[in-house]
C-alpha cells in the first residue's frame, strides 16, 4: 500500500509545471494550415479512388454471378444462352446507330458490283445531334452578339479590360501619389542613385542615336554648349517627354515615368564638357545657363559693452 501511495505522489509531482521555462517546440511543417488542408484533400481523393475501384470490382463480380445463373437457367430449359448486352454497350450502339448483323438485309441497296453489295448506313446519331447543336448555337450567337448586343464581342471585352486596368491604375496613383514632376517644376538632381538610373536609361534608350558617350550620331552632340531646343533641365525634360516632330526623337512621356525622365535629363546635363573623341559638330544655338543672383540679408552686429 505504501508503495502504491508513493508511486501516485511521484506521478503527481512530475505532472506539475516546474519553475524553469521549457523551450518552445520548434516549428514544424505540419503547423501550416495549408499543408494540413492539402494532405486531408489528398487523403480523401485516395480513399475515393479506392472506393471506386472496389465498387467496380464488386459490380463486375455481381455481373459474373448473374451471367452464370442465366447460363445455368438456359441449360436447364434447353435453350441457347444469349448474353444480354451491358448498359454501356447498349448506349454505345444507340449513339452510333449500329444495325445488327441479322438485320443488315433491311439496309442493303440494289447496287451490285461483282457480287459486292452496299449497305445504306447513315451518319451516327451523335454526329447529327452535334451538328444540330452547332446550328442552334450559331442562332443564339448571332442574336446575342450581333442583334441584341446582350454579350460583348472580343474587341469590346478588350476595351472593357483596358478601361478597367486604367481605372485601377488611376485609383492606385490616387491612393499613392508620387512626385508630380513636369517641365514647369523639374529640377536638376545630383543624387548618385538618380544619376545612375539616368545613365542606365541613356545607355539603353538614347545611346543608339547620341552614342554612348553623348558625342552625337543620328542625334546631336550632347556634350557641347549648343542646343536646338535649349539646354536647361526644363528644356531637356520637355524634349524627352514630347519628342521632336519630324526627327528620330520620339516622345518618351508615355513610356517613361516622370522620375525616369528627370534622371536621364539630369544625366545628360552631366555630359557637358566631357569632350568625347570625334564628337559631332555643334548644332543649334549657344546656351549659357543663367546665373541666379544670390541675395544675402545684412546682419547687424552690436558690440557688447
Amino acid at each position: 500500500m505504501k508503495y502504491l501511495i508513493s508511486l501516485l505522489a511521484l506521478m503527481v509531482l512530475t505532472s506539475l509545471p516546474s519553475g524553469a521555462q521549457t523551450p518552445a517546440p520548434a516549428a514544424s511543417v505540419w503547423d501550416d494550415p495549408a499543408i494540413l488542408f492539402y494532405v486531408v484533400i489528398g487523403f480523401l481523393v485516395i480513399v475515393s479512388l479506392l472506393v471506386l475501384v472496389v465498387a467496380v470490382f464488386m459490380l463486375r463480380v455481381v455481373n459474373i454471378l448473374a451471367e452464370k445463373a442465366a447460363m445455368e437457367k438456359a441449360e436447364k430449359e434447353g435453350v441457347v444462352y444469349k448474353p444480354e448486352p451491358s448498359l454501356l454497350t447498349s448506349v454505345w450502339d444507340k449513339l452510333n446507330g449500329y444495325v445488327p448483323v441479322e438485320k443488315e438485309a433491311t439496309i442493303v441497296l440494289d447496287h451490285n458490283y461483282d457480287g459486292i453489295r452496299e449497305l445504306d448506313n447513315h451518319l451516327p446519331p451523335w454526329w447529327k445531334w452535334l451538328f444540330y447543336v452547332t446550328i442552334a448555337w450559331s442562332a443564339v450567337y448571332l442574336l446575342s452578339y450581333h442583334v441584341f448586343n446582350s454579350l460583348p464581342l472580343s474587341i469590346n471585352e478588350y476595351d472593357n479590360e483596358v478601361a478597367y486596368a486604367n481605372e485601377q491604375q488611376r485609383k492606385m496613383k490616387a491612393a499613392n501619389p508620387g512626385p508630380q514632376i513636369d517641365e514647369t517644376n523639374v529640377a536638376f538632381t545630383d543624387d548618385a542613385k538618380f544619376l545612375a538610373d539616368g545613365k542606365s536609361t541613356f545607355l539603353n534608350t538614347c545611346a543608339s542615336c547620341h552614342r554612348r558617350d553623348g558625342g552625337g550620331d543620328i542625334g546631336p552632340n550632347l556634350t557641347d554648349e549648343y542646343w536646338k531646343h535649349g539646354g536647361s533641365i526644363a528644356n531637356i525634360f520637355k524634349v524627352v517627354k514630347e519628342g521632336v516632330q519630324g526627327t528620330n526623337m520620339v516622345a518618351w512621356g508615355g513610356v517613361m515615368s516622370p522620375e525616369a525622365m528627370r534622371n536621364v535629363s539630369s544625366y545628360v546635363m552631366t555630359l557637358q564638357g566631357s569632350n568625347p573623341p570625334n564628337p559631332k559638330k555643334p548644332e543649334g544655338d549657344l546656351y549659357k545657363p543663367e546665373k541666379k543672383e544670390v541675395k544675402s540679408d545684412s546682419v547687424k552686429t552690436q558690440a557688447s559693452l
